[in-house]
């Protein structure tokens, strides 16, 4: 151990004691040992420190920073260089307030549309996300704070998310939910890293050994700090043993108390609260080391510029039917729709930034060459229907020689904590469309929103232009891509379906009650699309630019591919080439082609450059369940170089020689997994491939009660209290909603209605502790007087301790 001497002089209660928060977003300090409490931030797109009412869901302003685009537009522009220098701006704001820890980046898989929290992780590919996040660690780190990736790991929906059990077969896990944060580990170096909030096959993440022991701290040899979500601790010691250092926030010394017992009734062995010590003092250490100089304020006016810089890389052009983009000078522009005027530029919960700058659309007009000749909201942001509001914009319509209409999600549509109900845009903006068609066909949409949506409309459109949320600067951003001032450079880093039930997980998302099964295994996004020939809008890795390319002269060997690319147009522009592989053999079921490598280059108009990508340990891998090891098929590849993975412009093949592995799978059992057609798995075929039995979904109604039972099963619970309890819950989320307030509404759903009971003791900063809990759940489950009487003494009981505590 690297402090074993200042560990070796503590007492057992102050190791104990660092191991929660002192206050929300505080570490516990002991200044006779010189060890200071650190400061952990939200922060995957911005720093987000709130000084006065803590919160974890961003309902408080916190200190203004640079709101830089979200991890989903980010991850458009396929450039990890850009991720990292994002993440030295980041860095460099956060030490500038004092921060130790930023709680970023995400790195969820982008497993079904419907997400909620979508718009903050990165892709649907594992390796271009682990590729983009080892960027922005590598970014935030080099001004020696530490970035925390997560959330480790499967936590795949909002709903439910701090109970769900996730169902995950051991291939699945491996090749695609943990990649990206084995290349976080591995190549970003992260120095810390959040457990998420579920159970991964019938265990807590942060309790689960084969995840946090034999995988993370074994497989992957990592040193560095594991922190609870908010809120996530279920067994302080089980998590401890397991390998998770922090527990955040405070719990008012509670589950510090349970460590200590255990020792003492030698449940576990000192040593190992010592390994954790020790851990999160390297932590504690290291970040301070950076504030031990004197350090200036940043500067907004660049980091804005920064974030601008960033949007315009990162926008995707969809549709340009007839090249009505870019926009020729002089060309007069009606502007219409409410994110026009009130730009949805970030995402809503833990993320949301206070912006030092933000830019508006409709003043943007004057730097551009674009003439605007007035604007009209055309829509209400949150859905009520306006006849009048529509007849306004057609009147504007008439008058212009294009239309650009700003529509999109709003900002309580997708949120963290809540997932979406469907994949379209609302039906007013659509009718506002369908109304402005008719008087003029020359439509330029530019979308705002976080993830993939439904576009039945788009033949409505000439031009599609997808923003993303694109930041405090992602307004100036679109008008340079309109103009032409900036040539469109993203591409999609999911796929687009047709209809949301062509998705492989239509049938198992979200899980309802106790657990979610991933029956379509490794097949999510394009993996699926392609395994099942199932035609999509727009397919992963797919963006317009306003030039050419040409893709010529491949090459393979043993160490990579080279290949020529020309830009075949008039206009420089930036290139995404992207290497997919495939396996020729069928011993194995596998994906089509699976993205390996990629790189985004700038050329001239008329210029052709050799672009090299380079093989490397993960090209040619897959997980064997037998070995339970990475091992490598002995077989021909398929070697393709594409504009996206259904844009193919070159193909060459590889025989690699095989690591002798046995083969893992009975090929008759997993008939549906050879075909790639998973939308519709059995349970006996599932069984077969996770290797037991599934759980059982459903609540046992006839149980009592527990710690992990959420607020929501109150409605079949024995006390009568509880259910009117429940039922005035869902009376006020059902009437806020009626009265616009959807916000408010949100917040009842994602921070009371799906809590597990345990969470009201792990979130009130130790208000309210588990024997007084253990009151409020004797009431639920019927014992109304005994369980308030039980509350009303263990509260006198904390009251006095805290009276004594005091006093000493």
């Amino acid at each position: 151990m690297k402090y074993a001497e200042i560990i070796s002089q503590m007492t057992l209660e102050e190791k104990a004691s660092l191991m929660s928060g002192k206050d929300f977003w505080q570490t516990q300090d002991i200044q006779r040992f010189g060890i200071n409490n650190i400061f952990l931030a939200d922060g995957p797109h911005g720093i987000r420190k709130q000084e006065a009412a803590a919160d974890h869901l961003g309902l408080n302003s916190s200190v203004p920073a640079t709101c830089f685009p979200t991890a989903a537009t980010v991850a458009n522009s396929w450039n990890v260089e850009l991720g990292q220098k994002i993440g030295e701006y980041l860095g460099e704001e956060a030490v500038s307030q004092k921060v130790n820890v930023l709680l970023g980046p995400g790195i969820n898989m982008k497993r079904n549309p419907l997400c909620g929290r979508n718009f903050e992780y990165f892709s649907e590919d594992p390796y271009l996300t682990g590729k983009m996040a080892a960027g922005y660690i590598r970014g935030i780190q080099s001004h020696g704070i530490s970035a925390c990736v997560k959330h480790f790991c499967v936590n795949n929906q909002e709903e439910r998310r701090m109970s769900i059990n996730t169902i995950v077969d051991e291939r699945a896990l491996r090749e695609i939910y943990l990649t990206a944060f084995e290349i976080a580990v591995k190549e970003g170096k992260t120095k810390a890293l959040m457990s998420s909030y579920n159970m991964l096959n019938g265990t807590y993440t942060n309790e689960n050994m084969h995840l946090m022991h034999d995988i993370l701290r074994g497989e992957w040899n990592y040193k560095g700090c594991v922190i609870t979500d908010w809120g996530g601790s279920n067994d302080r010691v089980a998590g401890l043993i397991a390998g998770n250092e922090l527990e955040m926030p405070t719990t008012a010394g509670e589950t510090n108390e349970e460590i200590i017992q255990a020792i003492k009734s030698e449940k576990i062995k000192e040593d190992v609260l010592d390994q954790s010590v020790d851990r999160l003092l390297e932590l504690i250490f290291t970040t301070e080391e950076v504030y031990k100089k004197a350090h200036k304020k940043f500067d907004m006016q660049e980091h804005h510029r920064v974030a601008q810089e960033v949007a315009e890389e990162s926008i995707v052009l969809l549709k340009n039917e007839e090249n009505i983009l870019p926009l020729k000078n002089g060309t007069k522009v009606a502007v219409i729709g409410d994110f026009a005027k009130e730009a949805r530029y970030q995402g809503a919960g833990s993320s949301v930034v206070n912006p030092t700058i933000l830019d508006h659309t409709l003043d943007c007009f004057e730097e551009s060459r674009i003439v605007s000749i007035g604007y009209e909201t055309g829509f209400e942001r949150y859905g009520k229907k306006s006849n009048k509001r529509i007849d306004r914009a057609c009147e504007l319509a008439k008058e212009a020689d294009v239309i650009l209409l700003y529509i999109g999600l709003d900002e309580v549509t997708e949120a963290e904590g809540l997932d979406r109900q469907n994949m379209n845009i609302s039906d007013n903006q659509i009718e506002l469309l369908n109304a402005l068609q008719k008087v003029n066909q020359n439509i330029v949409a530019i979308l705002s929103c976080g993830c993939a949506v439904e576009m039945p409309w788009i033949n409505k459109v000439k031009g599609l232009l997808h923003g993303y949320l694109s930041g405090q600067a992602g307004a100036k951003a679109i008008i340079r891509v309109l103009s032409g001032d900036v040539n469109p450079s993203g591409k999609l880093t999911e796929t687009y379906p047709i209809h949301y039930e062509d998705t492989p997980s239509f049938k198992n998302f979200p899980g309802k009650e106790v657990s979610v099964e991933y029956r379509e295994g490794i097949y999510i996004g394009y993996r699926y699309y392609d395994a099942a020939n199932v035609e999509v809008r727009f397919p992963f890795g797919y963006g317009l630019s306003y030039t050419t390319f040409e893709y010529s002269c491949i090459e393979v060997n043993k160490n990579g591919v080279t290949f020529k690319l020309t830009n075949s147009g008039s206009t420089q522009g930036m290139e995404i080439a992207q290497l997919y592989v495939g396996c020729k053999s069928e011993n194995i079921f596998r994906a089509k082609k699976e993205l390996k490598g990629f790189v985004k280059i700038f050329i001239n108009a008329g210029e052709t450059k050799s672009v090299t990508i380079p093989f490397d340990d993960k090209t040619f891998r897959y997980f064997n369940i037998k070995t339970n090891k990475w091992e490598v098929e002995a077989s021909e590849y398929k070697i393709m170089i594409g504009a996206s993975s259904a844009d193919i412009r070159l193909k060459d093949t590889i025989f690699m020689e095989g690591s002798g592995a046995p083969l893992p799978y009975d090929k008759d059992k997993l008939t549906s997994y050879y075909s790639g057609k998973v939308n519709n798995v059995v349970t006996e075929e599932f069984e077969n491939l996770i290797g037991c039995k599934v759980p059982v979904s459903t609540w046992d109604r006839t149980k009592p009660l527990g710690y992990n039972d959420t607020i929501a099963q109150c409605k079949y619970a024995k006390g009568l209290f509880a259910r009117f309890a429940f039922n005035m819950i869902v009376f006020a989320y059902w009437f806020l909603r009626k009265i616009g307030k959807r916000s408010t509404a949100n917040i009842i759903m994602m921070s009371i209605y799906h809590m597990p009971f345990r969470g009201i003791a792990r979130m009130t900063g130790g208000a309210l502790n588990i024997p007084m809990l253990n009151g409020i759940l004797m009431i639920v489950n019927g014992h109304f007087f005994k369980g308030l009487n039980h509350l009303l003494k263990e509260r006198s009981k904390m009251v006095k301790a805290a009276k004594a505590k005091k006093i000493a």
